[in-house]
């Protein structure tokens, strides 16, 4: 596993803007990934948790739950451009590949809304399990996935006809969701049930789940929620929320490999471009934890808002001062 980490390494390193929701303060904060610090904070709608970046680069996406809206903003003004349909209570969302379709999960009313981005309108909403929130599409854009929290399930969507083609039994609580990088597994985290299950896009059968033992940590307070492959598929780093753990499994033999000691309640996380660094949200601390990739280790806490829930990444940066870390 070091030795594929360290790939990543070989590739020069940028500056980056790192994107923090702050449930609480209806705000954005942006970490400078060169100098490790807050140097923006722009206010949003209520309640933002799910953040994401449109393909150009040019926007930003913010799920404003309370607001029942999906927002765009302009990351070079950090102004709201328009907002987007998104149907009630939006938590997490996900482009399809080639951009045009958002699809939103909609905690409230048990649907996801498929929104066309270029015209603004809702194109469709499907009716899924209760209290819907992980949402993903699959990197050939062939199907979306939306969990259900109450339901337990993963309700697999044909991308384009957006029918629903099977329904997948995860264990309790169904947070977040990822396809892997082939389109051929689904990941899929359970908050209450302490697994990730690996769902095998064929049979639509959980082929394996993935448990975690933390010596001195409860099995309650283990509760996986938000995880991020790495780019060359070699691990996945997963949140477990109340267990102030980022585990890092390796996605070979879904072993855990390690677990490192992050921020209260840690939600989601987030990787730069590089590799290099892996961004935490820490909902209780009001911090953002920073992971030194290659060393496996976290390197600094972040002050951001109240609540900090979601976390992007922009990948278009700057090169790095020669001085720089």
């Amino acid at each position: 596993m070091a030795a594929l980490l360290a790939c990543s390494a070989a590739a020069p390193a940028l500056a980056h803007d790192v994107y923090v929701s702050n449930e609480k303060d209806n705000t954005i904060s942006v970490i400078d990934s060169e100098t490790l610090t807050v140097v923006r904070t722009f206010p949003v709608g209520k309640r933002p948790r799910g953040v994401l970046l449109a393909r150009d680069q040019k926007h930003l996406l913010v799920c404003a739950s309370d607001d029942d809206a999906v927002q765009v903003y302009a990351v070079d003004t950090e102004t709201l451009v328009h907002d987007l349909p998104s149907g009630a209570d939006p938590e997490q969302f996900a482009l399809a590949p080639d951009g045009k379709h958002l699809f939103i999960a909609n905690e409230d009313n048990a649907v996801t809304t498929v929104v066309d981005v270029d015209t603004r309108q809702v194109v469709r909403q499907i009716d899924v399990g209760v209290e819907p929130e992980g949402m993903a599409v699959s990197p050939d854009g062939r199907l979306a996935v939306t969990t259900s929290e109450t339901t337990n399930m993963a309700h697999i969507i044909d991308a384009k006809t957006f029918a629903v083609v099977d329904n997948v039994l995860v264990d309790q609580r169904p947070r977040h969701a990822a396809f892997t990088a082939d389109s051929k597994k689904l990941w899929v985290s359970s908050e209450i049930g302490g697994t990730l299950s690996i769902i095998d896009l064929v049979t639509m059968k959980v082929e394996r789940k993935i448990t975690f033992d933390i010596p001195g940590v409860s099995r309650e307070n283990i509760q996986p929620v938000g995880f991020a492959f790495a780019k060359n598929g070699a691990v996945a780093f997963v949140a477990l929320g109340p267990a102030n753990r980022v585990a890092v499994v390796d996605t070979s033999t879904y072993a855990v490999t390690k677990y490192l000691l992050v921020g209260q309640r840690v939600w989601h996380v987030a990787v730069t471009p590089e590799e290099d660094l892996l961004f935490t949200t820490n909902g209780v601390s009001n911090d953002v934890t920073v992971i030194d990739v290659n060393a496996l280790r976290p390197v600094k806490s972040i002050k951001v808002g109240r609540y900090p829930w979601g976390v992007a990444v922009r990948s278009q940066g700057r090169a790095l001062t020669a001085d720089a870390r």
